[in-house]
This record gives structure tokens, sequence and C-alpha cells, in this order.
């Protein structure tokens, strides 16, 4: 799939940025918002963010010349990598957690590993991630790194619970109506595109959920789902309707896959995420939905759909995945069961 974006490094208010160049577009504009950084500039009418490592890593770009680990750092960050292989941390996590804390490396290349104290952290967070305006998310992320880091692999006067976490965000996950939710599954005339996008809100599945299932995953006698090695390399079963198993025997007999229950162009590869993605854009557009829907806000309206129609919060952890009932019950602060039945004292007056 082409790359939206062209990249132009330039100037702006007298730093160094890289100007995000596309086409208007709703989905595009969406996507640059969510770019660590991302900041819209009205006098130049273009998004930029600051021309940092981490961004031209972002949109595959040569790093800085300038801005590289010491010797020292890329021999430890190497040690980092070969220590979370042996504790079998999935290739994700491995690369979230190397990335995160070279870029810690790369700010302090000119001072010994060993000398880096707590100051130098908090002055990391200052200097680094919040002049940067970085998420909350990737701070947390680099905090982590540098955690796990020094824990295990490096001695240092570091004082590890010293080290602060920033304050966590309280964002509420996004849900649609049960009728939103019908119209982007009645959208398509496409029998997998269809299947797809149904399965994904009737089982609460996370989108690389989906696209590693296989056919012999589905226990139609049983009338549920295995899903096998899933976020946190644990497996769960998740129930399967009678609806939903009637279509998939229907899709089953169309496709006939090989290998994966949905699989691309070539027979016997998995579905391509992007190109799920797009299923989803193409279902709105054709619902008629301007909202900016993602796959997981299925997952998400799945939960509280459940939690509404009185489903125990403690069987939505279990079918959900979550490791902590915490997590779980940040649904019970979108459900609108209860608050709709709240009468305003405006109706009073």
């Amino acid at each position: 799939m082409p790359n939206p974006f062209t990249i132009k490094p330039g100037k702006h208010n007298n730093e160094k940025v890289l100007f995000i160049l596309f086409e208007k577009d709703y989905e595009l504009i969406q996507r640059v918002k969510k770019i660590p950084g991302s900041t819209w500039s009205s006098s130049k009418k273009v998004w930029y963010v600051l021309d940092t490592d981490y961004h031209r890593a972002l949109f595959k770009l040569e790093p800085l010349a300038y801005s590289q680990p010491s010797e020292d750092g890329i021999k430890h960050l190497q040690k980092f990598t070969y220590w979370l292989k042996s504790k079998r941390y999935s290739e994700n996590t491995i690369k979230t957690y190397t990335d995160a804390l070279k870029s810690f490396l790369i700010f302090y290349n000119t001072k010994e590993i060993s000398a880096i104290t707590n100051e130098d952290v908090v002055y990391f967070n200052n200097e680094h991630i919040l002049k940067n305006n970085f998420s909350h998310s990737y701070q947390n992320q680099v905090v982590n790194a540098i955690k796990l880091y020094f824990k295990t692999i490096q001695n240092t006067s570091l004082e590890l619970d010293k080290i602060h976490r920033p304050k966590r965000e309280k964002l509420l996950p996004n849900v649609l109506s049960k009728e939103e939710v019908k119209a982007i599954l009645n959208a398509h005339s496409n029998v997998k595109h269809k299947m797809m996008l149904s399965l994904i809100y009737s089982c609460g599945l996370r989108c690389g959920e989906l696209i590693a299932l296989k056919p012999v995953h589905i226990d139609s006698k049983r009338n549920i789902i295995m899903l096998k090695n899933s976020k946190g390399k644990k497996d769960r079963i998740v129930p399967l309707s009678p609806k939903i198993l009637e279509m998939l025997r229907e899709y089953y007999l169309a496709f006939k896959p090989k290998n994966y229950l949905f699989e691309g162009q070539t027979a016997g590869n998995p579905y391509d995420s992007r190109s799920l993605q797009q299923v989803l854009k193409q279902a709105l557009k054709k619902a008629g939905i301007t909202k900016p829907v993602t796959l997981h806000w299925l997952r998400h309206s799945y939960a509280t759909h459940l939690l509404e129609s009185g489903t125990d919060l403690r069987y939505i952890q279990e079918l959900l995945g979550h490791n902590s009932s915490k997590t779980t019950e940040i649904y019970t602060h979108v459900s609108t069961k209860s608050i709709q039945q709240i009468k305003s004292p405006f109706d009073d007056l």
C-alpha cells in the first residue's frame, strides 16, 4: 500500500521540523492527529512535527547524523534486546521497549551510562518528552523501558523506586449505539467483509486476534471460538452465537480458506490488517457514519452492550481477556442505561 504522506524537512518558528504533506482527506487528518507531537500551522496551512529520530523512524527516513547512541549505548541496547528475547517477550514488545530505551540513550549519548541519575530522567522527561509534545502513553513506555533496563541489566546509581510515571489519563472508550453497529455490519454486500466485521463485534475480538484465527479454532459443537496466544501470550475462549455460526458456514463454503480463516489475495496467508481497516472505512462511508470509528470501537461497543444487557462484569473481563478487573470497570463509565433514567432538575423548572 503506497504511503499517503510526503515528508519535507524544513524550518518553522526557528526549529527544524518535518512538514507532513497529503491530499485533504478526513481519514488522513485523523491519522496525522494521532502522531505524537503533530501540530497544525495556521500560518503555513500544513501539519508538522519536530525533526527528531523518533519522527524520522515513523516515516522511515534516514536518522539524524548527529543523533545516535554512543558505542557503549549500542552494546547495552543489544544486551537489553537479548535479555528480552530470553524472557520470550513478543516481537512488538521488544521493539517498543528497545526503541523507547534508544531514545533515552541517544539523549545522553555523551554521558557514561553508569553515571545516569534520577535527575537525568526528570530532565529527559521535561526537555525531550514534554518539549516535543509526546503523548502520555509514549512517556509511560519510555519510563517502563528505563526501569526494566536499569533493574535487570545495568548497575547504576539510579533509585528505581523513585522514578515516577506520568499521571494516568482518564480517557473513556469510544462506544457506538446498537443502531450504528447494525448499520456498519450491514453496509457490505461482500460476504467476507461482512463476516470479518461481524465476528469482531459479536465476540469482542482485537484486530490481531481475528486475523490469527484458523478454521480449527471454531468449535461448532460447543459453540465457542478458541483464541490462541492472544495479547499477553494467553489463550481464551469466547462464545459463538448461533447466528454467527450460520454466517461462518456460508462463508466457509464460499471461500474455502486453506490455512487462516480469513486469507488475503495469496491463499494460505492471513488477511492484511491495513486492508481490514479499509474494509471498515468503506462500511462507514456506506452507512453514512462520519465518526472516526476504528476496529477497536467495535470491541468497546461489544463490552458496553454486554454490560447494559445485564452481563456480570467478571464475565466480561474473562471474555475480553483483561488481567485486571480495573481495566474492565471503565465500561461502567460509558454505559448509558442507568444515566438515561436520571431526571434532570431542569425538567422541574
